[in-house]
């Protein structure tokens, strides 16, 4: 299972960054150490798979720079490039990878063609939750076997962001069963689509850029994006007025932030602990962000506008579970290294559903009282 790997990136003697002094917020008042002189000024380009400022992710990008900025007192500089200034959204991996850019900030969810278990560090259809996949992570074998799949091609990332849960998507027609799904046209991401595949769908690839267009004209019958704060952003509801839950494929919406293995050998060992703190701190702040900006948007979604919030029929969900449990037990007959990555996340959703469960029920409880 795994459990004899250990984690020191985050556990070592080195003493990082305070939380406090991570966040956003509080950048203007960082004390930093001035440059000294003939020291080394490293400047690096961390290009995302996300438009500008694209709430969500986006924005997680940004934060990131300008908290490294902040605290490496010059030492280290990142520009920030939106999806497509220096490479396409989808071909991060390769950037990094052949150093094109030292930094990359995306999902691992892309890379599944290249890397079949790449998916388990964002998001599983019915796994991990964001907080339970924090813990798999960081304080499991995560992030040791994320660096053992990584390293082949050069790269290591973080978690380093999250936009929570997502909802099931928008579609120009209510579904019934898994019939009505046959043909249907999806644009979908990470392993939800091959569930949908396998259901009789016909899932497709489109940039976040160009999501509402394609819904426009009607080359697409169906979009899973995001939740409420994204979507309403991007404005899918115009066209599709179907809203589906829960995100059966998308239970998580973690970020990482991808590094050449090079760039981050070259780095001294107080600059790696701001790069990996900076990264660490916007995943929390990210799954905190989308909470509330989701809390708020989904509220005006549902007030202002024509839209009907549906519930996967049993049977699609049934269907989709059976599909997913298939999928997961291939890519774990694909490599030894796939097998020990679908174990250990396997052991850990089993070991952390059990409170989960418990703790939503006591807010739902709550909630009422």
């Amino acid at each position: 299972m795994g459990t004899g790997l250990c984690i020191t990136s985050m556990r070592s003697g080195n003493k990082l960054p305070s939380r406090r002094a991570a966040l956003g917020a509080g950048l203007g008042a960082v004390a930093v150490p001035a440059v000294a002189r003939g020291q080394e000024r490293l400047r690096w380009r961390m290009v995302t798979s996300w438009p500008k400022g694209r709430a969500g992710p986006g924005v997680s990008a940004k934060r990131i720079a300008d908290r490294i900025n902040a605290m490496a007192g010059g030492r280290l500089q990142i520009d920030l490039f939106a999806a497509g200034e220096i490479v396409p959204p989808l071909a991060i991996l390769d950037a990094v990878s052949n150093g094109t850019v030292e930094m990359g900030h995306t999902a691992a969810l892309y890379w599944q063609g290249k890397i079949p278990a790449a998916g388990f560090f964002t998001t599983v259809p019915f796994g991990l939750g964001p907080v339970e996949h924090q813990a798999w992570v960081e304080l499991r074998d995560g992030q040791a076997l994320w660096d053992e799949l990584y390293r082949p091609f050069g790269v290591r990332a973080f978690l380093a962001g999250n936009t929570g849960p997502s909802m099931g998507g928008w579609f120009r027609s209510r579904l019934n069963g898994p019939e009505d799904l046959r043909g249907m046209r999806i644009r979908v991401q990470g392993l939800g689509a091959e569930v949908y595949h396998r259901l009789g769908a016909v899932p497709l690839t489109v940039a976040a850029g160009d999501l509402l267009p394609a819904l426009e004209r009607g080359t697409i019958d169906a979009v899973e994006f995001l939740a409420p704060a994204t979507d309403l952003e991007t404005g899918l509801l115009k066209h599709a007025p179907f809203y589906y839950a829960p995100g059966f494929n998308k239970p998580n919406g973690a970020s990482e932030l991808m590094i050449s293995l090079r760039a981050w050998e070259s780095l001294a060992e107080d600059l790696r602990a701001i790069v990996l703190e900076a990264a660490r701190a916007e995943h929390t702040l990210g799954l905190a962000d989308a909470h509330e900006r989701n809390a708020i948007a989904l509220a005006e979604i549902l007030g202002r506008h024509p839209v009907a919030l549906e519930a996967f029929p049993k049977t699609v969900m049934d269907a989709a579970r059976k599909a997913s449990n298939e999928l997961i037990a291939e890519i774990a007959a694909s490599s030894a290294l796939s097998r020990r990555i679908v174990e250990s996340y396997t052991a850990a959703l089993n070991e952390m559903r059990g409170w989960s469960a418990l703790s939503a029920d006591m807010a739902r409880s709550l909630s009422r009282s």
